[in-house]
């Protein structure tokens, strides 16, 4: 079966290779938990004007895994910061659940990001003077809501580190700190959660592990990932992977592999071959 996503440009293609066409967009469904609609970001002018997104139009259905990939300075960053409403769009609309994030002031992005949308970084961005726990909790505390207890124990248990709650981050492995970043990110239960490049500063094994979490809390609670990589294992790990070339969608895989990935992006200088 066809992932039922839409892009602007370029075609789906399944694990199987199979080509299909995805250019048409038409309605608005209520299942996506975030949407680009004709979203241009412009730095600068004149000469030194720099083009970023041209036209993006993309939806992240709720409950899936989706990773974003293209060559540097394709717009896979500048995308989700947009998204996540850490950016601002040069034209176009954004949104995250029925909140448009386009226009929002200080205090409604300030919402946002507090209420329906969860972040994890390369970097841990974890205060060593917390432990684990504290840290976790450290959003929840800011905004004076108290976690769910039942809600508390599932993130924890799915992170895998229960026994680590009481430990600061310098007595923490890289990849605990980024399942306790994970888990800060889980544990308010947000629309939405942007990853950044979460295994950049992981080797292969903590990386297999966040990924593995991620996976997993998309699987069994639901959860609504995007994800930016450039690594094709990483994007091997969702459900569905984005490519984006000189700010455009051109093309997507549904349940891709590290090969499928990898083809995909040796494919990306010559669009007409991905696109079948």
């Amino acid at each position: 079966m066809m992932d039922s996503h839409r892009t602007s440009g370029g075609g789906a293609i399944r694990r199987d290779g199979e080509v299909r066409d995805v250019t048409a967009t038409t309605g608005q469904p209520a299942s996506a938990a975030a949407r680009a609609s004709d979203v241009w970001k412009v730095y600068g002018s004149g000469e030194a004007q720099v083009i970023a997104l041209r036209g993006v139009s993309a939806e992240f259905e709720r409950g899936r895994f989706t990773a974003i990939m293209g060559p540097s300075g394709s717009g896979k960053s500048t995308l989700m910061h947009c998204l996540a409403g850490l950016d601002t769009v040069t034209r176009g609309t954004v949104q995250v659940g029925d909140t448009t994030v386009t226009g929002l002031g200080d205090s409604g992005l300030t919402k946002l990001r507090r209420d329906k949308v969860g972040f994890i970084f390369q970097q841990f961005n974890l205060l060593p003077t917390l432990t684990a726990k504290e840290n976790i909790l450290l959003p929840l505390s800011i905004a004076g809501r108290k976690p769910d207890p039942a809600w508390y124990d599932v993130v924890i248990d799915t992170v895998g580190l229960r026994d680590r709650l009481g430990h600061r981050p310098a007595q923490l492995s890289g990849g605990q700190q980024q399942r306790v970043a994970c888990a800060r990110a889980l544990v308010a239960r947000p629309e939405v959660i942007f990853a950044d490049e979460p295994t950049g500063n992981l080797d292969s094994r903590s990386g297999a592990e966040v990924l593995n979490f991620l996976r997993n809390s998309v699987r069994e609670h639901g959860q609504t990932i995007v994800m930016v990589t450039h690594d094709p294992t990483a994007a091997a790990y969702a459900d569905r992977v984005v490519f984006l070339a000189d700010g455009q969608i051109v093309s997507e895989l549904i349940e891709p592999t590290a090969e499928t990935v990898l083809d995909t992006m040796k494919k990306l200088d010559t669009p007409a071959e991905v696109a079948g």
